[in-house]
C-alpha cells in the first residue's frame, strides 16, 4: 500500500466505471468517498466495497457514499468543505446520449455540459488549492476518445468531453512543479451500464438486435471489444501512485490503438 489514511473523492461513484474505481483506490489503501445523486446506488456500493473487503486482504479502508448533485456549486461546496483535506480527486461523473447535430436540443447541450465538464471544474477547483498547500495530490479527469476526436451524433457529448481535456490541461499546467497532477484517462466504449442504454438506443433506431449493437460499438476501434470498467480503474490506479509522480498534463488513451494524436 503506497498510501495512509488518505482521502479520495469520486464523483459519479456508483455507477459502472466508479464502483471500479472505488474499489481500486480502497484497495490501495485510501479512504474512498463516492459522490452521486442516487442514493440507492451509492449504498448498493457500500455494501459491494465493504464484501469484497470481508473477502479480501485486511487493511482496506471503507469506502462511503455521499449524495451531492456535482452541477450544484452550493451543494458541493458544502459536502467538500464537510469532508475535510482531499487527497485524490476522479472527475468521473457524466452523462451521454447520441443525437445529430440538428437534433441536438440546447437543453440536452446545456445537460451534458453541466454534467460531464461543470462538475469537473467545481470538484477541481475546490480541492487543487488544498493539495497545493500541501505539496501533493492527484487529479484525474475520466474523458473518453470522444475528447480527442469527432464521431458523428455526438456533438453535446464530444464537445463536453473536449471541455473537460482543456480543464485538465489547464489545471496541469497550473500547478505543475508544485507535487500535484492533473491528468485524463480517455477510453473507448466501457462495459458499463451507460453503455448498455446506448445499444438498446442503436437497437432501437436500426432495428438491429442488442448483441449486434453491441458488437458494432466494439468493432468501432481496433481493440475489438469494450473496455472493462477495471482497466479504466487501473490507469487511475497508476496515475494516482507514487510511481506517476512526475507524470502531468497527459491523456492516457484505451482503445487498442485508435487514437494516435
Amino acid at each position: 500500500m503506497e498510501t495512509s489514511a488518505r482521502l479520495a473523492v469520486v464523483s459519479g461513484g456508483g455507477g459502472g466505471i466508479g464502483r471500479a474505481l472505488c474499489r481500486e483506490l480502497s484497495q490501495r489503501g485510501y479512504e474512498v468517498v463516492a459522490v452521486g445523486r442516487d442514493l440507492r446506488r451509492l449504498r448498493d456500493l457500500e455494501v459491494l466495497i465493504a464484501r469484497a473487503a470481508d473477502t479480501g486482504p485486511p487493511g482496506h479502508p471503507p469506502v462511503r457514499g455521499v449524495v451531492c448533485d456535482v452541477t450544484d456549486e452550493t451543494e458541493t461546496e458544502r459536502v467538500l468543505s464537510a469532508l475535510g483535506p482531499v487527497d485524490v480527486l476522479v472527475n468521473n461523473a457524466g452523462t451521454a446520449e447520441s443525437a445529430p447535430l440538428h437534433g441536438t436540443t440546447l437543453r440536452s447541450w446545456r445537460e451534458h455540459f453541466a454534467a460531464n465538464a461543470t462538475s469537473a471544474f467545481l470538484l477541481t477547483r475546490h480541492v487543487v488549492p488544498g493539495m497545493r498547500e500541501r505539496g501533493h495530490g492527484r487529479v484525474v479527469f475520466i474523458a473518453s476518445i470522444a475528447a480527442r476526436a469527432g464521431t458523428p451524433y455526438t456533438a453535446a457529448y464530444a464537445a463536453s468531453k473536449h471541455a473537460m481535456l482543456g480543464l485538465a490541461r489547464v489545471v496541469s499546467a497550473e500547478v505543475a512543479g508544485t507535487g500535484v497532477t492533473s491528468n485524463t484517462v480517455c477510453p473507448s466504449f466501457v462495459r458499463t451500464p451507460m453503455t448498455e442504454r446506448s445499444v438498446r438506443r442503436i437497437a432501437e433506431r436500426t432495428g438491429r438486435t442488442p448483441e449486434a449493437a453491441r458488437q458494432a460499438l466494439a468493432d468501432s476501434g481496433p481493440l475489438g471489444r469494450l473496455v472493462e470498467p477495471e482497466e479504466v480503474a487501473a490507469a487511475v490506479g497508476y496515475l494516482v501512485s507514487d510511481a506517476a509522480a512526475c507524470v502531468n498534463g497527459q491523456s492516457l488513451v484505451l482503445d487498442g490503438g485508435g487514437i494516435q494524436t
